[in-house]
């Protein structure tokens, strides 16, 4: 069995400090980097490269509503063909760095609210799907597990990379409950390890309203942002590897 592992990261800017990449770097096999507009400018946006490179770590763009100042966890209303654009141009500029660094860009990942509304929503599915796409049609797209962009996406005949939250609760919908829930994030390693256990072996998890529900992820999903955030890195990778399963990037895990 195969499980790739990712972290949001490059959410840095300017004189603000967000997360401990050059920690949690050693214990992951995707990074998802921001592109300037939920967070991350253009320094950051190349130390996050070079730093990515440096461990063989996949790289990702990780697109977002131009939301600085909501870190991109808020809800915009767009014109048609705004969130195409938006994504498309946040793809290049990442693209940019890569090809500067001699690294492949391999996956795009939305961020916050775009991620969820693009998980439930047609048409932001639909703009997100179409600026991968026309960009690079053989670049891989993180997708909630389960939801509609991830339907979307395959029909579409993208590559589809399945994630699932260790730290974050799900709805019975299948969508991840919302983070003002009691409950929605957890912070018990021991929890957050037996989640992981649980689905990296049965295929299965427990909603926050404690209905067991199937869910079929490729990936793992760390936020970077997260106080200790490498330390449950390492504690995630730990229990997989105990458990047989090998660690490698998303590129991987999906030929298998």
């Amino acid at each position: 069995m195969r499980m790739d592992i990712n972290c949001d990261m490059g959410e840095s800017f300017g004189s603000y400090r967000i997360g401990d990449d050059n920690k949690i770097i050693a214990f992951i096999t995707s990074a998802n980097i921001a592109c300037g507009y939920h967070a991350g400018d253009p320094k950051v946006m190349a130390e996050t490269v070079a730093l990515a490179g440096q461990y063989r770590v996949s790289v990702g763009a990780h697109p977002g509503y131009p939301d600085l100042m909501g870190y991109g966890r808020r809800n915009m209303e767009m014109f048609p063909g705004e969130i195409s654009n938006y994504v498309l141009y946040q793809i290049g500029a990442l693209s940019a760095f890569a090809r500067a660094a001699g690294v492949t860009l391999q996956h795009v990942k939305p961020h916050g609210a775009l991620y969820n509304q693009a998980a439930k929503d047609e048409r932001t599915a639909q703009e997100v799907i179409h600026a991968v796409k026309a960009y690079d049609p053989e670049l891989i797209l993180f997708v909630l597990a389960g939801s509609l962009c991830e339907e979307m996406a395959f029909a579409a005949g993208l590559r589809v990379d399945r994630e699932a939250f260790p730290d974050r609760a799900s709805l019975s919908s299948g969508q991840l409950a919302p983070r003002s829930m009691p409950g929605a994030v957890l912070d018990d390693p021991d929890r957050v390890r037996d989640r992981v256990i649980k689905l990296a072996t049965t295929g299965m998890l427990t909603s926050i309203e404690g209905k067991e529900m199937r869910f079929k992820a490729d990936t793992l999903c760390i936020h970077g942002d997260t106080p200790g955030a490498w330390k449950l890195a390492a504690r995630i990778r730990g229990a997989l590897e105990e458990n047989g399963i090998q660690i490698l990037p998303v590129g991987h895990c999906l030929s298998s």
